[in-house]
Protein backbone atom coordinates (compact mmCIF):
# COMPACT_ATOMS: atom_id res chain seq x y z
CA UNK A 1 0.00 0.00 0.00
CA UNK A 2 1.06 3.71 -0.30
CA UNK A 3 1.77 5.84 2.68
CA UNK A 4 -1.25 7.67 3.77
CA UNK A 5 -1.82 10.75 2.26
CA UNK A 6 0.77 10.38 -0.32
CA UNK A 7 -0.17 11.86 -4.23
CA UNK A 8 -1.56 8.81 -6.07
CA UNK A 9 0.56 7.69 -9.13
CA UNK A 10 -1.96 9.39 -11.73
CA UNK A 11 -1.86 6.95 -15.17
CA UNK A 12 -3.92 7.95 -18.06
CA UNK A 13 -4.68 5.21 -20.26
CA UNK A 14 -5.77 6.23 -23.94
CA UNK A 15 -6.16 5.42 -27.15
CA UNK A 16 -4.89 8.14 -29.33
CA UNK A 17 -5.81 6.73 -33.25
CA UNK A 18 -2.41 7.64 -34.67
CA UNK A 19 -3.20 11.60 -34.07
CA UNK A 20 -1.44 14.29 -32.73
CA UNK A 21 -3.55 16.90 -30.56
CA UNK A 22 -3.87 14.08 -27.76
CA UNK A 23 -0.12 14.36 -27.05
CA UNK A 24 -0.49 17.78 -26.63
CA UNK A 25 -3.52 17.48 -24.18
CA UNK A 26 -1.33 14.64 -22.35
CA UNK A 27 0.76 16.93 -20.99
CA UNK A 28 -1.70 18.98 -19.26
CA UNK A 29 -3.20 16.73 -17.88
CA UNK A 30 -0.49 16.61 -14.85
CA UNK A 31 -0.36 12.59 -15.28
CA UNK A 32 2.69 10.40 -14.53
CA UNK A 33 2.13 7.59 -16.62
CA UNK A 34 0.57 7.33 -20.29
CA UNK A 35 -0.64 3.81 -21.33
CA UNK A 36 -1.37 4.20 -25.15
CA UNK A 37 -3.32 2.99 -27.92
CA UNK A 38 -2.88 2.93 -31.52
CA UNK A 39 -0.32 5.95 -31.12
CA UNK A 40 2.54 7.25 -33.26
CA UNK A 41 6.10 9.49 -32.27
CA UNK A 42 4.52 12.75 -30.74
CA UNK A 43 4.90 15.54 -32.57
CA UNK A 44 7.98 17.69 -32.52
CA UNK A 45 6.64 20.05 -29.96
CA UNK A 46 6.21 17.47 -27.54
CA UNK A 47 8.81 14.98 -28.38
CA UNK A 48 10.97 16.96 -25.26
CA UNK A 49 8.03 16.79 -22.71
CA UNK A 50 7.51 13.31 -22.78
CA UNK A 51 9.92 9.90 -22.22
CA UNK A 52 8.73 7.11 -24.87
CA UNK A 53 11.69 4.77 -24.41
CA UNK A 54 13.63 2.92 -26.51
CA UNK A 55 11.89 1.95 -29.44
CA UNK A 56 12.40 -1.88 -28.53
CA UNK A 57 9.83 -1.60 -26.12
CA UNK A 58 6.58 -0.57 -28.35
CA UNK A 59 8.09 -1.22 -32.09
CA UNK A 60 7.92 -4.86 -32.80
CA UNK A 61 9.83 -3.81 -36.24
CA UNK A 62 12.77 -3.50 -34.32
CA UNK A 63 13.10 -7.60 -33.63
CA UNK A 64 10.55 -8.55 -36.22
CA UNK A 65 11.90 -7.27 -39.56
CA UNK A 66 10.41 -9.39 -42.12
CA UNK A 67 7.76 -8.15 -43.48
CA UNK A 68 9.64 -5.04 -44.14
CA UNK A 69 12.55 -6.94 -45.63
CA UNK A 70 10.06 -8.74 -48.37
CA UNK A 71 8.46 -5.56 -49.24
CA UNK A 72 5.48 -6.52 -47.79
CA UNK A 73 4.82 -2.64 -46.72
CA UNK A 74 0.78 -3.17 -46.50
CA UNK A 75 1.15 -5.98 -43.48
CA UNK A 76 3.35 -3.70 -41.36
CA UNK A 77 1.46 -2.11 -38.79
CA UNK A 78 1.31 1.50 -38.02
CA UNK A 79 0.53 2.36 -34.74
CA UNK A 80 1.59 1.07 -31.48
CA UNK A 81 1.06 0.29 -27.80
CA UNK A 82 3.54 2.77 -25.46
CA UNK A 83 4.00 3.19 -21.75
CA UNK A 84 4.86 7.15 -21.35
CA UNK A 85 6.62 8.80 -19.08
CA UNK A 86 4.88 12.45 -18.47
CA UNK A 87 6.77 13.32 -14.96
CA UNK A 88 9.78 12.96 -12.67
CA UNK A 89 7.58 11.40 -10.20
CA UNK A 90 8.01 8.05 -11.24
CA UNK A 91 10.88 6.66 -12.27
CA UNK A 92 9.68 3.86 -15.55
CA UNK A 93 12.00 0.98 -16.64
CA UNK A 94 10.63 0.03 -19.96
CA UNK A 95 10.81 -3.79 -21.07
CA UNK A 96 12.01 -4.41 -24.87
CA UNK A 97 10.34 -6.53 -26.88
CA UNK A 98 11.56 -9.95 -28.09
CA UNK A 99 10.60 -13.25 -29.97
CA UNK A 100 8.05 -15.71 -27.88
CA UNK A 101 10.80 -17.45 -26.71
CA UNK A 102 11.23 -19.39 -23.27
CA UNK A 103 13.99 -18.13 -21.13
CA UNK A 104 13.64 -14.12 -20.81
CA UNK A 105 16.13 -11.64 -19.40
CA UNK A 106 15.16 -8.91 -16.91
CA UNK A 107 14.89 -6.31 -19.08
CA UNK A 108 12.13 -8.48 -21.85
CA UNK A 109 9.23 -9.26 -22.74
CA UNK A 110 8.17 -11.83 -24.93
CA UNK A 111 5.34 -10.90 -27.52
CA UNK A 112 3.45 -12.04 -30.53
CA UNK A 113 5.22 -8.83 -32.61
CA UNK A 114 1.69 -7.10 -33.72
CA UNK A 115 1.27 -4.13 -32.25
CA UNK A 116 -0.44 -5.02 -29.21
CA UNK A 117 0.78 -4.58 -25.91
CA UNK A 118 3.63 -2.70 -23.97
CA UNK A 119 5.17 -3.26 -20.92
CA UNK A 120 6.98 -1.21 -18.09
CA UNK A 121 8.04 -1.25 -14.61
CA UNK A 122 6.75 1.17 -12.75
CA UNK A 123 8.69 3.28 -9.57
CA UNK A 124 7.52 5.97 -7.23
CA UNK A 125 8.56 7.17 -3.93
CA UNK A 126 5.61 5.68 -1.45
CA UNK A 127 4.49 3.09 -3.71
CA UNK A 128 5.83 -0.33 -4.28
CA UNK A 129 6.26 -0.95 -7.97
CA UNK A 130 4.32 -2.23 -10.13
CA UNK A 131 3.91 -3.49 -14.17
CA UNK A 132 1.97 -1.16 -16.00
CA UNK A 133 0.81 -2.94 -19.46
CA UNK A 134 -0.30 -1.02 -22.27
CA UNK A 135 -2.55 -3.22 -24.25
CA UNK A 136 -4.86 -3.16 -27.48
CA UNK A 137 -6.22 -5.96 -28.90
CA UNK A 138 -5.92 -5.33 -32.64
CA UNK A 139 -8.99 -6.55 -35.52
CA UNK A 140 -8.14 -9.67 -37.35
CA UNK A 141 -9.67 -10.63 -40.21
CA UNK A 142 -10.64 -14.52 -40.12
CA UNK A 143 -8.66 -16.85 -43.01
CA UNK A 144 -9.81 -16.57 -46.95
CA UNK A 145 -11.35 -20.16 -46.51
CA UNK A 146 -14.07 -18.89 -43.72
CA UNK A 147 -15.80 -16.98 -46.75
CA UNK A 148 -16.79 -14.82 -43.97
CA UNK A 149 -19.38 -11.66 -43.97
CA UNK A 150 -17.26 -10.54 -41.27
CA UNK A 151 -15.39 -7.34 -42.33
CA UNK A 152 -13.88 -5.81 -39.60
CA UNK A 153 -12.81 -8.99 -38.54
CA UNK A 154 -12.26 -10.50 -34.63
CA UNK A 155 -10.70 -9.16 -31.85
CA UNK A 156 -10.79 -11.36 -29.50
CA UNK A 157 -7.99 -13.74 -30.60
CA UNK A 158 -5.45 -10.41 -30.02
CA UNK A 159 -6.65 -9.90 -26.20
CA UNK A 160 -5.88 -13.39 -25.73
CA UNK A 161 -2.43 -13.00 -27.00
CA UNK A 162 -2.30 -9.86 -24.96
CA UNK A 163 -3.20 -12.14 -21.80
CA UNK A 164 -0.52 -14.78 -22.93
CA UNK A 165 2.20 -12.13 -23.53
CA UNK A 166 1.84 -10.55 -20.32
CA UNK A 167 1.54 -14.16 -18.28
CA UNK A 168 5.25 -14.38 -18.30
CA UNK A 169 4.95 -11.46 -15.85
CA UNK A 170 2.91 -14.31 -13.74
CA UNK A 171 4.48 -17.00 -11.51
CA UNK A 172 2.10 -18.02 -9.17
CA UNK A 173 -1.17 -19.36 -8.66
CA UNK A 174 -1.15 -16.55 -5.69
CA UNK A 175 -2.29 -13.23 -6.71
CA UNK A 176 -0.52 -11.31 -4.16
CA UNK A 177 2.64 -12.68 -6.00
CA UNK A 178 2.29 -10.02 -8.79
CA UNK A 179 1.45 -6.37 -8.89
CA UNK A 180 -0.09 -5.81 -12.64
CA UNK A 181 -2.19 -2.99 -14.05
CA UNK A 182 -3.13 -3.37 -17.81
CA UNK A 183 -5.50 -1.17 -19.22
CA UNK A 184 -6.37 -0.54 -22.94
CA UNK A 185 -8.49 -0.65 -26.18
CA UNK A 186 -9.58 -4.48 -25.91
CA UNK A 187 -12.05 -3.44 -29.08
CA UNK A 188 -14.57 -5.93 -27.09
CA UNK A 189 -17.68 -5.60 -25.20
CA UNK A 190 -18.33 -7.47 -21.56
CA UNK A 191 -21.55 -8.74 -20.53
CA UNK A 192 -23.20 -7.72 -24.41
CA UNK A 193 -26.22 -9.73 -25.11
CA UNK A 194 -24.89 -9.34 -28.71
CA UNK A 195 -23.83 -12.91 -30.61
CA UNK A 196 -20.43 -12.72 -31.66
CA UNK A 197 -19.96 -10.68 -27.70
CA UNK A 198 -20.22 -13.99 -26.34
CA UNK A 199 -16.74 -14.86 -26.83
CA UNK A 200 -15.20 -12.34 -25.29
CA UNK A 201 -16.29 -13.78 -21.75
CA UNK A 202 -13.44 -16.36 -22.32
CA UNK A 203 -11.26 -13.02 -22.35
CA UNK A 204 -12.54 -12.10 -18.73
CA UNK A 205 -12.47 -15.63 -17.67
CA UNK A 206 -8.82 -15.57 -18.56
CA UNK A 207 -7.60 -12.62 -16.34
CA UNK A 208 -9.80 -13.43 -13.80
CA UNK A 209 -7.66 -17.39 -13.95
CA UNK A 210 -4.26 -15.45 -13.46
CA UNK A 211 -5.76 -13.24 -10.33
CA UNK A 212 -6.53 -9.80 -11.92
CA UNK A 213 -9.63 -8.25 -11.00
CA UNK A 214 -11.80 -6.40 -13.69
CA UNK A 215 -11.62 -2.23 -12.81
CA UNK A 216 -13.95 -0.69 -14.85
CA UNK A 217 -14.42 1.81 -15.18
CA UNK A 218 -18.04 1.28 -14.42
CA UNK A 219 -21.02 4.13 -13.55
CA UNK A 220 -20.78 5.77 -11.45
CA UNK A 221 -17.38 6.59 -12.61
CA UNK A 222 -18.13 8.12 -15.62
CA UNK A 223 -21.26 8.53 -18.01
CA UNK A 224 -23.43 5.92 -18.63
CA UNK A 225 -25.51 5.90 -22.31
CA UNK A 226 -28.44 7.49 -22.25
CA UNK A 227 -30.22 5.44 -23.71
CA UNK A 228 -29.06 1.88 -22.55
CA UNK A 229 -27.94 0.60 -25.88
CA UNK A 230 -29.47 -2.66 -26.88
CA UNK A 231 -26.86 -4.99 -26.55
CA UNK A 232 -26.35 -4.49 -22.83
CA UNK A 233 -29.22 -4.92 -20.44
CA UNK A 234 -31.17 -2.47 -18.60
CA UNK A 235 -28.72 -2.34 -15.31
CA UNK A 236 -25.39 -2.56 -17.05
CA UNK A 237 -23.07 -0.34 -15.83
CA UNK A 238 -21.02 -0.08 -18.61
CA UNK A 239 -20.04 3.63 -19.45
CA UNK A 240 -18.98 4.26 -23.00
CA UNK A 241 -15.55 4.71 -23.97
CA UNK A 242 -15.73 4.79 -28.11
CA UNK A 243 -17.36 7.14 -29.89
CA UNK A 244 -18.02 6.93 -33.67
CA UNK A 245 -19.16 10.56 -34.25
CA UNK A 246 -20.77 12.48 -31.63
CA UNK A 247 -19.25 11.39 -27.89
CA UNK A 248 -23.13 12.30 -27.24
CA UNK A 249 -24.33 9.43 -28.78
CA UNK A 250 -21.56 6.99 -27.44
CA UNK A 251 -22.80 3.77 -26.37
CA UNK A 252 -20.00 1.45 -26.29
CA UNK A 253 -17.62 0.80 -23.63
CA UNK A 254 -13.94 -1.20 -25.16
CA UNK A 255 -11.82 0.47 -22.77
CA UNK A 256 -10.64 -2.01 -19.89
CA UNK A 257 -9.04 -1.80 -16.83
CA UNK A 258 -7.47 -4.92 -14.79
CA UNK A 259 -5.40 -5.37 -11.73
CA UNK A 260 -3.91 -7.93 -10.05
CA UNK A 261 -6.00 -9.12 -7.24
CA UNK A 262 -5.29 -7.16 -3.83
CA UNK A 263 -3.06 -4.88 -5.08
CA UNK A 264 -6.82 -3.87 -7.04
CA UNK A 265 -7.42 -2.39 -3.97
CA UNK A 266 -5.18 0.53 -4.16
CA UNK A 267 -6.58 1.34 -8.01
CA UNK A 268 -9.43 3.56 -8.95
CA UNK A 269 -10.48 4.43 -12.23
CA UNK A 270 -12.84 7.26 -14.06
CA UNK A 271 -13.51 7.52 -17.62
CA UNK A 272 -13.59 10.62 -19.15
CA UNK A 273 -16.12 10.00 -20.77
CA UNK A 274 -18.65 13.75 -20.45
CA UNK A 275 -19.01 15.84 -23.82
CA UNK A 276 -17.02 18.22 -22.78
CA UNK A 277 -13.95 16.39 -21.20
CA UNK A 278 -13.81 13.53 -24.28
CA UNK A 279 -10.66 15.05 -25.87
CA UNK A 280 -9.96 14.87 -29.57
CA UNK A 281 -9.99 11.06 -30.38
CA UNK A 282 -12.50 8.81 -30.94
CA UNK A 283 -12.26 7.02 -27.65
CA UNK A 284 -12.10 8.73 -24.36
CA UNK A 285 -9.40 8.77 -21.52
CA UNK A 286 -9.55 6.71 -18.76
CA UNK A 287 -7.93 8.45 -15.08
CA UNK A 288 -6.45 5.80 -13.27
CA UNK A 289 -5.33 6.23 -9.44
CA UNK A 290 -2.59 4.02 -8.00
CA UNK A 291 -1.83 4.56 -4.66
CA UNK A 292 -2.56 7.58 -2.54
CA UNK A 293 -4.87 7.88 0.58
CA UNK A 294 -6.62 9.96 2.80
CA UNK A 295 -4.53 12.93 3.65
Amino acid sequence: MAAPGRRPIKVVCWNIATMRDPWRELVEMDADVALLQEARRPPDDVAGKVDIGPDAHWDSHVWNSRWWEEGRFNKLYDRWSMVVKLSDRVEVEWFKQVSPISDLDGDEIAVSGIGTVAAARIKSEGVPPFIAVSMYARWMKPHPSTKTSWGVGYSDGSAHRIISDMSAFIGSTDPSTHRILAAGDLNVAFWSTDELDHRTQTVMDRFQALGLEYMGPQYPHGRRADPIPEHLKEDALDVPTYASSDPAGASVQVDHVFASRGFHEEIQTRALNQVEEWGPSDHCRIAIDVGGGPS
